[in-house]
């Protein structure tokens, strides 16, 4: 069992449209902020596609946090270089995301959908040209893709020690393999899995899906039974500590949880402090960390 974290990138999904910022430090503080905010300490990291780069920029800038790290479908690190012809293509691209991203009819999308998923049934296929539609607007869909393109990280990759597994499809025309084979190359003791697959976005019924499962499995559960050897159940918690953290998670301050429970703050200052040392957290992120622990295992 793992607690899987994930958000939608700036730009996308539920979070904000209206941004302008695309560049990767921009991204990077973004998961910095999330990974705060959820009061992770040391964790693994999974990078998918585009969000490769911010889980490489991060795996970079704060080695003492990431346990291990995934990667699947990432960029190479190196900005895009472009023959002539090659800009042109990119041109074409940029051209059909402007005119028809947000049109109801998806000729136009179509084209990246079979780029992502060419294996996919028809349903499938129509299910990602909706689902493109929906996850942003064109200027946002065209200011993102410049921006990854001009990612610059690759001298810095070899200082990533955390060990990494990367994976990637063999006939994946949005990443390539050759992006794989180069990180991988950088990064030291890193453990490459060629996925036996055209599709940049794995279909549940290939065998790549299944592959991709057991690796990442198998990867991770050192690191599951070092969380479960390291941490006190919480049935440790005495029944006042426990309505106490239940209070946390229910987003109630010290001063509203004394209040509730006809108990002085200091009270609960120290019931909270008695919480963190048996549950084995501490620092700013103790009160989040608590909480997700509680709500994860109640």
């Amino acid at each position: 069992m793992a607690t899987v974290i994930r958000y939608d990138e700036r730009g996308f999904g539920m979070s904000d449209w209206d941004v302008d910022d695309f560049s990767l430090a921009a991204r990077l503080s973004d998961l910095e902020t999330v990974i705060d905010a959820a009061g992770l300490d040391r964790f693994v990291l999974l990078g998918m596609s585009n969000g490769s780069g911010p889980a490489l920029a991060y795996a970079i800038a704060h080695p003492e946090r990431i346990s291990r790290l995934i990667l699947y479908g990432t960029v190479c690190g190196d900005p895009v270089v472009r023959t002539p012809d090659q800009q042109a293509e990119e041109d074409t691209y940029q051209s059909m995301i402007r005119v028809g991203w947000a049109k109801p009819d998806p000729v136009f999308r179509r084209v990246f959908t079979t780029v992502f998923i060419p294996d996919a049934t028809e349903e499938q296929m129509s299910w990602f040209d909706d689902l493109q539609r929906m996850s942003t607007s064109p200027e946002n869909a065209i200011a993102s893709r410049i921006a990854r393109q001009q990612i610059d990280i690759v001298d810095d990759i070899p200082r990533i020690a955390a060990p990494t597994l990367i994976l990637q499809s063999t006939g994946d025309r949005s990443t390539t393999f050759d992006n794989a084979v180069s990180v991988s190359g950088l990064i030291p003791g890193s453990r490459l899995v060629a996925l036996d697959s055209r599709n940049h976005i794995l279909l549940s019924q290939e065998p790549a899906w299944a592959t991709f499962i057991d690796e990442v499995a198998a990867f991770i559960e050192p690191e599951r039974r070092r969380w479960a050897a390291s941490e006190l159940p919480l049935d440790t918690l005495s029944p006042r500590e426990r309505e106490v953290l239940e209070l946390c998670a229910d987003g109630q301050s010290n001063d509203e949880i004394a209040e509730t429970m006809s108990l002085s703050p200091r009270t609960i200052e120290r019931h909270l402090s008695n919480i963190y040392l048996k549950l084995g957290v501490s620092g700013a992120t103790a009160r989040t960390a608590a909480v997700a622990r509680y709500l994860r295992e109640r």
